[in-house]
């Protein structure tokens, strides 16, 4: 996907790249896609990237068997040292924002590794700062009140607090990042129907409602709750400029159908720009040289686009 995108020299006028990966294994896909006309640059650190230039940092010097659509403890470490190079990176100021590539979350796993995935891990390096997941795919974007853990356990995750932050958080990033004014936010309900009237369930009228007003006093333009299968089913979602989604599968399930070529995902609330792409690592097409880069193109000027909207405030 990076080989796909990075190809497009036109794509160097609008930023520099600098990939966190090695050399070989660049070299070695390049070869095998028939892309050797493209050139980089190896350097020790971000502070060196040449522009109009792709600038590749080796991120290790463990010797890399590439081994194509298996997962092996070898890539897993590769993994963790590029993220955690690049990240420390980004909280350092010598990156401008970070774009991830689709991780394998059991391979990663160590001492050091011990998260869900990368956003938990990038978090730990801002400790100060609440965050929400943001799925965005044009003029559509969800986060999540509650996001990987079991559905059992959602209800008891949901509270009036929970929900109020996220509000606020959602709105933050659609004023500051998408420059958008006065931000009209939808909320889904959890139970089927949005409850029913209490009918299925007390959550909406106990906790979601009761939020709902508290983020109206504070000007948060908040509506709902609504159900989720009537508000994607029927377009409303096309009225708002944000969606908060009580659980994952709640907004990813419909966001999959509607975002054609994958969409983004952007970590919203941090003090950094970081975006990464929705899809996973796809094993089963490894080096066929046949995986879609919309999706990558996409997070990598959303990335570009925040950093905008930030620096023009």
């Amino acid at each position: 996907m990076i080989l796909k995108v990075l190809s497009d020299s036109r794509i160097f006028e609008s930023f520099i790249p600098v990939i966190y990966g090695q050399s070989k294994v660049f070299s070695y896909y390049k070869k095998n896609f028939g892309m050797e006309d493209l050139s980089y640059t190896v350097i020790r650190d971000a502070s060196q990237a040449l522009p109009r230039r792709i600038n590749i940092i080796n991120h290790t010097d463990e010797e890399l068997k590439i081994e194509p659509g298996f997962s092996t403890n070898v890539a897993g470490r590769a993994s963790f040292a590029a993220l955690k190079m690049a990240t420390n990176d980004l909280r350092n100021g010598l990156i401008d924002a970070m774009v991830t590539a689709p991780i394998n979350k059991v391979n990663m796993q160590s001492e050091q590794f011990h998260f869900k995935g990368q956003t938990d891990y990038i978090k730990t390096f801002f400790p100060d700062n609440e965050y929400i997941t943001l799925l965005v795919w044009g003029n559509l974007r969800i986060g999540f009140v509650t996001n990987h853990i079991p559905l059992k356990d959602v209800p008891n995750a949901i509270s009036r607090e929970l929900i109020i932050t996220k509000l606020r958080l959602i709105n933050r990033t659609l004023v500051d990042d998408f420059n958008i004014v006065a931000p009209k936010i939808a909320v889904l309900g959890l139970n089927p129907h949005a409850g029913d009237n209490g009918l299925m369930g007390q959550e909406e009228d106990d906790i979601i409602r009761p939020a709902i007003e508290v983020a109206k006093s504070h000007g948060i333009l908040a509506f709902g709750p609504f159900p989720a299968d009537g508000f994607f089913g029927f377009g409303a979602w096309s009225k708002y400029d944000g969606i908060l989604s009580m659980y994952h599968d709640q907004g990813l399930t419909p966001f999959r159908v509607l975002a054609v070529d994958g969409g983004v995902s952007f970590t919203a609330g941090l003090p950094v720009v970081r975006t990464s792409t929705t899809h996973g690592i796809g094993y089963d097409i490894a080096n066929k040289n046949i995986a879609d880069p919309e999706a990558m193109r996409h997070a990598i000027f959303l990335a570009i686009d925040v950093l905008r909207n930030r620096t023009r405030q």
